[in-house]
């Protein structure tokens, strides 16, 4: 129990800073691209600015009010500058042709201005300038005019490998770091739930042992208080001359009798679970034929039927005709488990049954094998105890195998109770029932409708796992 506790709060310590973690490496990441992405359109808009200011203004010849570029003159200067820095220059006309370029090749980009930046995909063929043949480029576009005249259009381009570069080792660098901090928070997560979880540890087990002890010594007093009272009633019985006088005591020595026997079957039961929390080994555990244990269980709760009426029947459910192994078929239902657990398992489950059913109803008893079950697939036998009895109501299902749970206490058995317990009303019955079954690693269910009856489904495997 603790260790799942424990592991819970590993889990939720790790899945909590993940989550940060990768909120912020995103946040890292898109503002250092943004920033990437600024510094790049910054610095393309600065070299729009100095070539501009560099160009090489002429009339034209025969018209000294058309004005034109002299191209060679305005970018003799500028084309070895801006090779260096992996930016290439274009000059168009006014029309949007081509007249100059720092490319081996045209990019066959429409002509646009645009002064804010723009990622446009190229043709690769176009992008040998560079070594890695980058197929995307960052450009700004610029219309020059003096006046009302259009000179042209200058367009400058970086290549966008100057953003996906350092983007993507940044990418690397924060996904590294973010899963070595995750590790290192699973690690610090599951040693600090350990610290955390140790006084509570100590302190569970400190009340376990004290309810396994307090169990064990209250058993030898209630013991011999019993056996006392037996004796004195024995010795009443013995004396008929008093017995007129004898009559009151022998009747509070009979309700001692009682109570005495119903406080030790509590004292058992909480001994019983006291060292089924403190881990029960497998000691006593062997081939147990499930049909004859039933049949046990059954023919000793057959008295308790027929005083109150109430039909008790076992099926057992036959092999398939398909199944020809002779050793197979001579084990089918047997298991491995704890014999003595068993039969207080279903005598519990049984009695239950038996208890709350009025009379003139039945109590149905049901075992059959399942090869293949969807939990882990391994072989199970199954057994159902169904009632046309009283029923639960659905909101107590979830807590009916709590300790000390009665899921009506002010109703009394008489009155068809719905307590949890058929021998002391303790409400332990099925407490130790479910301990039981997850002992034998099986699993219990229970479906029941108010008015209607109620069944009980206990899946116990063939072979436990080591």
């Amino acid at each position: 129990m603790f260790q799942a506790t424990r592991r819970r709060l590993a889990i939720w310590y790790t899945a909590v800073t993940a989550v940060l973690l990768l909120l912020f490496a995103s946040g890292v990441y898109l503002y250092v691209r943004s920033t990437l992405i600024e510094r790049i359109d910054d610095t393309l808009n600065h070299v729009v600015e100095i070539v501009e200011r560099s160009l090489v203004i002429e009339p034209v010849k025969g018209d000294a009010e058309q004005l034109h570029i002299n191209v060679e003159a305005s970018f003799r200067n500028n084309a070895q500058t801006v090779e260096d820095d992996h930016i290439d220059l274009e000059w168009f006309s006014p029309t949007g042709e081509l007249i100059w370029s720092t490319f081996s090749e045209p990019l066959n980009v429409p002509i646009h201005s645009n002064r804010t930046g723009e990622t446009v995909h190229i043709p690769k063929a176009a992008s040998q300038t560079w070594e890695d043949s980058e197929l995307l480029l960052r450009q700004v576009t610029q219309r020059v005019e003096v006046g009302r005249q259009v000179l042209g259009y200058l367009r400058v381009s970086h290549p966008w490998f100057e953003v996906t570069k350092p983007s993507r080792q940044l990418i690397f660098d924060l996904a590294l770091g973010t899963g070595l901090m995750v590790l290192s928070v699973g690690y610090c997560g599951w040693f600090l739930s350990g610290k955390a979880m140790e006084p509570v540890g100590e302190s569970y087990q400190r009340l376990k042992q004290f309810t396994a002890d307090a169990s064990h010594e209250l058993r030898s007093p209630i013991t011999l208080i019993q056996t006392n009272v037996q004796v004195a009633l024995a010795d009443l019985d013995l004396a008929p001359a008093e017995a007129s006088m004898s009559k009151n005591y022998r009747q509070q020595l009979k309700v001692v009798e009682r109570l005495t026997q119903r406080l030790g079957k509590l004292v058992n039961d909480l001994l019983f679970l006291a060292r089924q929390d403190s881990g029960m080994s497998k000691d006593g555990f062997a081939d147990c034929p499930l049909d004859a244990l039933l049949m046990e269980v059954v023919e000793e709760q057959q008295l308790l039927a027929t005083d109150k009426a109430i039909s008790l029947n076992l099926h057992l459910v036959d092999p398939p005709a398909s199944e020809t192994s002779a050793e197979l078929l001579e084990n089918w239902f047997t298991l491995w488990g704890n014999w003595d657990q068993l039969v207080r398992l279903f005598t519990n489950l049984i009695g239950n049954a038996l208890q709350y059913t009025p009379g003139g109803g039945e109590v149905n008893v049901e075992l059959g094998r399942i090869d293949k079950m969807r939990y882990n697939g391994a072989a199970y036998l199954q057994v159902k105890v169904s009632d046309t009895g009283v029923g639960i109501p659905s909101e107590a299902l979830p807590r009916l195998f709590d300790r000390f749970y009665r899921v009506d206490p002010a109703r009394t058995h008489k009155t068809g109770s719905l307590a949890t317990d058929s021998a002391t009303g303790s409400g332990l019955g099925l407490a130790i029932a479910h301990a039981i079954v997850e002992h034998h690693q099986g699993q219990i269910q229970v479906e029941s409708t108010l008015g209607k009856g109620t069944t009980f489904i206990v899946c116990l495997p063939i072979t436990l796992e080591s």
